[in-house]
């Protein structure tokens, strides 16, 4: 048998085990007192002297780590990417529940009832005084100590990358930050937010490989979108003057971890401007989101530190000149001249030439 069909097996019959004791494997519900984010903000930084008067708290958590020792042990509860630590003796538990304590297993997820208190390192734990189990997990968690490195993992099952590597949240989070930041800006500025057809007849409003459906009904071939810009402009023309739609958009084209078939995308209309308009708008939607996501306007990104409230803006011939990588670099006069262009691209246009220069280099 497999290793992991044998951990599965082994860990099925504790399941069953434990419902034999009286406890539910799952479906459990559990009342809180306190999250693990609450009881480290709140207590943090309290020494064991203000920690006398016994504070009692009822948290839960997946099981990260598991220490048995004799009759004793500690384990690391994990929730919302913060740990807590927790203390089990025999002679403070039901004989029922410390039953439960010998059948948990790494990444278990279980609610305990006791104080606070510091141990001997100093650190902040729960002495518990009661044990709750609320879900059973059938396979094993990543190794431990390295978290789930697997690049292709990762991104398949995020789930496992979650538990893994609690700094992922802080993605997660910020990702919901900055949609948030630029709903608000947008609605305080008179914008409209709606949803359009992802299912069309046409596709349109960008180059690429669309997705093909079936709408059994009608018996007719649709698109998944590529982009919503079309209905949306529609809707400019029936009257909406701002009008926006934070959109799921899907191109059948490569898959990397630069690039997902399957993305969101921010689009927004607006009457009586220009481009010049939109792209004071932008900077303005850039430098909410950053201030909003990270605190700052100055975000380091991959070793560099960009300022999203000093955005720079070029034509596509200046971008092309500004970032050229070899000597001597061009001026933007050269890179609007055809003769130039011909000798760096070997597309049929002047136009076709800027644009693969702008995609290569900018």
């Amino acid at each position: 048998m497999a290793l992991e069909d044998d951990l599965l097996s082994q860990r099925a019959e504790r399941a069953s085990q434990i419902e034999k004791l009286g406890f539910r494997a799952y479906g459990q519900a559990f009342e809180f007192t306190h999250t693990i984010p609450q009881v480290l903000d709140q207590f943090g930084d309290k020494s064991a002297e203000h920690l006398a008067t016994p504070v009692k708290v009822r948290i839960a958590g997946r099981i990260l780590t598991l220490r048995r020792m004799g009759k004793a042990g500690f384990a690391h509860l994990q929730q919302n990417g913060l740990r807590l630590q927790v203390y089990i003796k025999k002679d403070a538990l039901s004989e029922r529940d410390y039953e439960l304590y010998q059948l948990l297993d790494l990444g278990d997820i279980i609610g305990v009832e006791g104080y606070l208190f510091r141990t001997r390192t100093g650190e902040l734990s729960v002495h518990v005084d009661k044990l709750f189990f609320l879900s059973k997990i059938l396979l094993p968690l990543p190794e431990k100590w390295h978290g789930l490195e697997d690049v292709e993992t990762r991104y398949r099952q995020r789930y496992l990358d979650l538990i893994s590597n609690p700094d992922v949240r802080k993605t997660f989070v910020t990702r919901a930050r900055i949609i948030g930041a630029l709903r608000r800006e947008l609605e305080n500025r008179g914008f409209v937010e709606v949803e359009t057809p992802m299912m069309q007849p046409l596709y349109g409003g960008a180059a690429a490989r669309p997705f093909i459906t079936h709408h059994n009904t009608l018996d007719l071939d649709l698109y998944l979108r590529i982009a919503p810009e079309l209905y949306l402009k529609r809707l400019v023309v029936g009257g909406l003057e701002r009008v926006y739609e934070i959109n799921r958009n899907f191109r059948n084209e490569g898959i990397s971890t630069h690039h997902n078939p399957e993305f969101t995308m921010l689009e927004f209309y607006q009457a009586y401007t220009d481009y010049r308009g939109l792209m004071d708008l932008t900077c303005e939607l850039l430098f909410a989101a950053a201030v909003e996501a990270t605190g700052s306007a100055l975000v380091t990104y991959q070793g560099r530190q960009l300022d999203f409230s000093n955005v720079r803006r070029y034509s596509m011939r200046e971008a092309v000149a500004e970032f050229w990588p070899h000597s001597p670099k061009p001026t933007p006069a050269q890179v609007a001249d055809p003769v130039w262009l011909r000798e760096h691209s070997s597309r049929d246009t002047p136009g076709e030439a800027l644009m693969e220069l702008f995609e290569r280099y900018v």
